[in-house]
């Protein structure tokens, strides 16, 4: 594991080193970019890559991880690019970005916008206001709010307004209730602790008919780059993260418009992403939710597919001219975890299958997860349904993922 070392070039900075921060910092270093990797334990994958200089702070969240990232900004020569992987650092960047902007060069939509994109049901009122496809909806704020329910058809998807609430355990990313009732139970137990949740109508379907365009703005809106994928799987299955996934050049021209349009009228900037699902029923794309401020959880495929959206956002932001894109590669899929899998109907030929974690330059992260940090938590897993203790600890500061 390297150390931390600064030279005169301007780099990069990547906070976050779960999946999604190693695929970041494995796209910046194949572009010839340097790469701090910033986390809050040893146990986050990127920094157990070659690629990436290693260093710790506190953690994500408050006053601490401003104070933190201060300091490692006043290490380097030139200001580096800020890339987010996580949704709890978008909030504290957003609203810190006077005091770290003068160590960090950072590209967030204003504090507004963010804090609208980034609650559920602001984003559905806002996108359904302005004419966008959107799943029929209804919020809860209260328990007296449960009647709503009953304006929707089930099955439906319960999710709380605000992501955070799931990053610290209170509640679950999302519950599908197969009916009225249970609607009402799942939902009420999320509004006794105080969660606001949107109800929306499912979207029959299987993992496979989810797509994404994940893209980069830059100065006054420009479009930097873009790339559109689809989801194969997803883990929970129907109402996870990806597990599986590959490009969709497809549906490019149709996904990637619209996205753009509402990023115009969202006043985007920044990396971000939106969710879409095709509507059998309507045989349309809906609009799921978007990604803001941040790199999404599947980033690396579009650098796989020849699409390096972190490279091109870093040649943006110090003023270089755009680099041509990779050839367009085809039969490119992206996997989680070693135990996922392409299902076999969607293999429409043959298939170059990258584990998010393995790689055979820069094997180390993989051998940490799978052979490390993975065993022990089943034995602590173990452990904790026998004893009912819990020796992990509950804290933030606990968490291995960073």
């Amino acid at each position: 594991m390297r150390t931390v070392t600064k030279s005169g070039e301007t780099e990069a900075v990547v906070v976050g080193c779960s999946l999604n921060g190693l695929g970041v910092a494995r796209s910046l270093v194949r572009a010839g970019i340097n790469v701090t990797a910033v986390g809050t334990r040893y146990t986050g994958a990127a920094l157990w890559s070659r690629h990436a200089s290693a260093h710790l702070i506190r953690g994500f969240t408050g006053e601490p991880f401003i104070e933190d990232m201060i300091e490692l900004g006043k290490t380097f020569t030139r200001r580096p690019i800020l890339f987010l992987t996580l949704e709890e650092c978008v909030h504290p960047v957003s609203e810190g970005r006077e005091r770290l902007s003068k160590w960090f060069r950072i590209r967030l939509p204003d504090d507004h916008s963010v804090k609208i994109l980034s609650d559920k049901s602001k984003f559905h009122e806002f996108a359904s206001g302005h004419g966008f496809p959107v799943p029929r909806s209804v919020v809860l704020e209260t328990e007296n709010d449960l009647e709503k329910l009953s304006q929707l058809q089930f099955p439906c998807v319960l999710k709380p307004d605000d992501k955070r609430k799931v990053l610290v355990g209170s509640v679950d990313r999302a519950v599908l209730a197969s009916s009225l009732v249970d609607a009402q139970e799942q939902a009420r137990s999320t509004l006794t602790a105080g969660i606001k949740v949107i109800a929306q109508e499912w979207i029959e379907g299987p993992d496979s008919n989810i797509y994404f365009t994940l893209f980069y703005r830059g100065a006054s809106g420009r479009n930097v780059s873009a790339f559109t994928g689809r989801k194969l799987l997803s883990y929970p299955r129907q109402v996870g993260s990806t597990a599986v996934c590959v490009g969709a050049p497809e549906v490019r021209r149709m996904l990637e418009p619209m996205t753009m349009d509402f990023a115009e009228r969202a006043g985007f900037e920044g990396m971000g992403s939106m969710e879409y699902k095709w509507d059998e029923n309507y045989k349309k794309f809906m609009m799921i939710e978007p990604t803001v401020g941040r790199t999404d959880w599947q980033e690396e495929i579009a650098t796989l597919c020849g699409t390096n959206i972190p490279a091109a956002a870093f040649r943006h932001e110090v003023g270089l001219p755009p680099a041509r894109d990779d050839a367009e590669v085809t039969g490119v899929a992206w996997r989680a975890s070693i135990a996922d899998r392409v299902p076999r109907h969607l293999r429409t030929g043959p298939m170059r299958v990258f584990d998010g974690y393995f790689r055979w330059d820069d094997p180390l992260p993989a051998l940490q997860h799978y052979c490390l940090v993975n065993p022990i938590r089943h034995i602590l897993k173990r452990w904790k349904s026998k004893t009912g203790f819990d020796p992990s600890g509950d804290s933030p500061g606990r968490k291995v993922a960073g």
